[in-house]
């Protein structure tokens, strides 16, 4: 299971200190920076995935979390990945049934066709809170 750090990110004139995480070429064992709140910023672990030593600037301000109901829905609000994983599945769904006929099965269920559609939804979901839960959300 993928778990979140947060950190503060230091800066000087010259350099801004962000987590190190190790360099991978397997993207199922790649480091996502989520968001920034509030100058915290959060980042998804993956299982597997041990942090190298952090900068001595932020070194003191890494922790893991732990996600309460309220932070996962901020994270998730504010997360360009989990827009973009939102976007994916409206557009999935958009790929196969136009607003209109959406809203035309849904005014004729219970019906074979309103299944289908509703069966294709739940399957679009599904990637969708995969890919989420891959995140730790």
């Amino acid at each position: 299971m993928t778990s979140i750090v947060s950190y503060r990110k230091a800066y000087d004139a010259h350099t801004t200190y962000t987590i190190a995480t190790p360099d991978s070429q397997d993207d199922n064992l790649r480091c996502t920076e989520l968001c920034t709140l509030d100058g915290t910023t959060y980042v998804a672990v993956p299982d597997g995935v041990t942090l190298p030593e952090q900068p001595q600037e932020i070194a003191d301000s890494v922790q893991t979390v732990t996600l309460t109901p309220e932070l996962r829905e901020a994270i998730c609000t504010t997360s360009p990945h989990v827009a973009l994983i939102n976007t994916r599945v409206r557009a999935a769904i958009a790929e196969r049934y136009s607003m209109s006929d959406e809203i035309k099965l849904i005014r004729t269920a219970p019906s074979p066709e309103f299944d289908a559609y509703n069966a294709y939804v739940e399957d679009c979901r599904a990637w969708g809170r995969a890919q989420r839960a891959a995140l730790g959300l």
